[in-house]
């Protein structure tokens, strides 16, 4: 006799594993949500939709990469949610659109129900602070692909923006600036060059380094910063004078800002506005990372720019100091006269990095 069970694959598990989470779901809610957790699919009110007069609705699909090896060495499983969120709705803000909600995907090689309801807690905190609902998900066991300590994220989000509110690279002009907001640390991207740094230098997740006021592991794991509500009230406080938004992925900061700039146009950030985090500095120092390299891997300290009319700069400065945000002036946007001007938008950096 052969059963799911001898299988590699708990059922009574996997429902546990619901029960548990269903206390997490609660704080992950929008009044335009029907139904609880549990149907063949995630309702939401349509109607809210009405307020928009050319509705769009926008999608984004992402996972957290590598980095839940860390959480997973570490065993802690209640931030990396977090981390997912961030990655699918920041994507959604980039274009004007207010996120509205997601569904997430979770793959491990044994369901451990306990784990599995941290890594939703995470996901459930995320989504309160991006303000978007989480109407479901699933958890699948591939006993025999997966080692059943190992797992991995994934989640996709649905947005909504109005058409004549869409930013993007049209608005865009010379002389606009870039505001830049802080990242909070390496966020979720680039894990494979932290983790072969990790593995090559013999460097311990429980250690300390110079200049480090938390463990490594526990600096690597800090959940990446949501930007949506952020980029929400700047989108409703400045109106025509927000031209676009670039967050600050996989690619870094050059490539990621290209991808919203105009042919003819260049964005050019200036280094010395603001340091490299220290345990950017660290890891590329101990590693022997090119800065190249680093500048194509890792955010370098930016998650998110706002590209404004220049007589807006100032009040896009104070009004996310309002929120809590530290945001500063990083560079402008200047004509572009090379020979590739007139098909693609170009991003670099200049000057070398503040010191500490």
């Amino acid at each position: 006799m052969s059963t799911y069970s001898q299988a590699g694959v708990d059922i009574d598990a996997g429902d546990l594993a619901v029960q548990l989470m269903k206390e997490h779901l609660k704080k992950a809610r929008r009044p335009e949500v029907v139904g609880d957790i549990g149907g063949f699919a995630g309702l939401f009110d349509a109607s809210a939709l009405k307020k928009f007069n050319r509705p769009l609705l926008a999608t984004s699909t992402d996972g957290v990469g590598t980095k839940t090896e860390i959480a997973r060495l570490l065993g802690k499983y209640d931030t990396i949610g977090e981390d997912l969120v961030a990655m699918v709705v920041d994507d959604l803000v980039v274009c004007g659109a207010e996120p509205l909600f997601m569904t997430d995907y979770i793959a491990v090689g044994k369901v451990f129900p306990e784990r599995i309801a941290q890594i939703v807690s995470g996901i459930a905190k995320g989504c309160a602070k991006a303000g978007t609902a989480l109407v479901g998900g699933e958890t699948a066991e591939h006993p025999g692909l997966l080692g059943e300590d190992e797992f991995d994220i994934a989640g996709a989000a649905t947005g909504a923006v109005d058409y004549e509110s869409l930013l993007g690279a049209e608005k865009i002009k010379a002389g606009d600036v870039i505001i830049a907001m802080p990242a909070s640390g390496i966020h979720a991207n680039g894990f494979s060059l932290v983790r072969h740094i990790l593995k090559t230098k013999n460097l311990k997740l429980d250690s300390t380094p110079q200049d480090f006021t938390k463990t490594l592991g526990e600096v690597l794991l800090t959940p990446t910063e949501i930007y949506s509500l952020d980029c929400l009230a700047l989108i409703k406080g400045l109106k025509e004078n927000l031209h676009a938004f670039t967050h600050i992925t996989g690619g870094g900061i050059a490539d990621n800002t290209a991808r919203v700039i105009p042919a003819g146009l260049k964005a050019v950030y200036d280094r010395s506005t603001w340091a490299l985090p220290t345990e950017m500095a660290y890891l590329a120092q101990i590693g022997g990372v090119p800065q190249a390299d680093m500048e194509r891997t890792w955010n370098c300290g930016i998650g998110m720019a706002a590209i404004v009319a220049p007589e807006a700069a100032d009040l896009t400065i104070r009004s996310l100091a309002a929120r809590g945000m530290k945001a500063w002036a990083a560079g402008e946007i200047q004509p572009n006269l090379t020979a590739s001007s007139a098909q693609n938008g170009a991003a670099a950096l200049e000057a070398s990095f503040a010191t500490r």
